[in-house]
């Protein structure tokens, strides 16, 4: 394959990006310029959503082809078109052949929520000091273990182990993605749970990771939830998190605890004003920027 290279200026980073994809690239990626150096600017925005930007003020557009010739035919016709002013030619070159499953894997290693409690893929053998494992390897459903608030949420789980705490009887994973809370709960004891998600990928991925676990979770979408909750989890975005304040309040028992995360730390507020009409969220635990929230019923 061969990588046709450019440089491009913010305003013409979508009409670009859109040519390539029509003139058969097989990817088209678009990477700030000046990644790691003081010029560096971040970009933030959430999924579904429209992006902040299309792109950074000095954009490198990276589009992969079949073949040199394809590449270069492609870059023969944006040359000639009037929204290819102001843009750069990095140039082509081939991508060499590597083995992109060990690549994948190497980026991949086992994860420590605690020093005791690990997420090992399944190329890995367990450490030593892990007692609670959970064999997850990267699929098409979010939730690999190697995100802050995934992280956090096991850390919670971890933290209120059903072996010592009633949290753990009944639990809901709402928006389950790979179904990696849902697992980690049965890992600490919780014996009735249920997993939904809006993306039927998701809840494939959850039944398929809940048996290579050996722990019974049922999956689902969002309707199949029914009743109340000793814990309520749902590791999403703030957005989103806002809209299903009263469905997912509904569903935590008195007593219950509710679980929130995906929301950056300039997002506590307006999660507290959310939810403030059924109950007090507090921040329980941030790394990297992102923050945990909860409530107790």
């Amino acid at each position: 394959m061969f990588e046709l290279r450019l440089m491009c200026p913010e305003h013409r980073v979508e009409a670009v990006s859109d040519a390539l994809d029509a003139l058969d690239a097989l990817s088209v990626s678009v990477e700030d310029a000046d990644a790691q150096t003081d010029a560096e600017q971040a970009l933030f925005g959430e999924p579904g959503m429209p992006p902040p930007k299309e792109g950074w003020q000095r954009s490198r557009v990276l589009a992969l082809f079949a073949g040199r010739d394809q590449a270069q035919a492609a870059l023969t016709l944006l040359q000639v078109q009037d929204f290819f002013d102001g843009c750069e030619v990095l140039g082509i070159q081939n991508v060499p052949e590597q083995d992109w499953v060990r690549l994948t894997q190497s980026q991949f290693a086992p994860v420590d929520i605690t020093p005791e409690f690990w997420i090992v893929p399944t190329w890995h053998e367990p450490p030593e000091a892990a007692r609670i494992v959970i064999r997850l390897d990267p699929g098409l459903a979010f939730g690999t273990g190697t995100h802050p608030t995934t992280r956090m949420c096991l850390r919670w789980i971890a933290r209120h182990d059903g072996a010592a705490h009633a949290a753990l009887t009944r639990v809901l994973d709402y928006g389950c993605g790979s179904g990696i809370l849902a697992i980690g709960a049965a890992k600490f004891g919780a014996t009735d749970i249920d997993a939904v998600d809006i993306d039927f990928a998701a809840v494939e991925s959850t039944v398929l990771n809940a048996q290579a676990n050996h722990v019974l979770v049922r999956a689902g979408l969002p309707e199949t939830a029914s009743g109340v909750y000793q814990t309520v989890l749902a590791n999403i975005l703030a957005t989103p998190l806002k809209v299903l304040a009263p469905l997912l309040w509904s569903r935590v028992a008195v007593g219950g605890d509710l679980v929130l995360a995906g929301i950056l730390e300039r997002q506590a507020d307006e999660l507290k004003v959310a939810y403030a009409p059924f109950g007090a969220l507090q921040v329980a635990d941030s790394e990297d920027g992102w923050i945990l929230m909860t409530a107790s019923k």
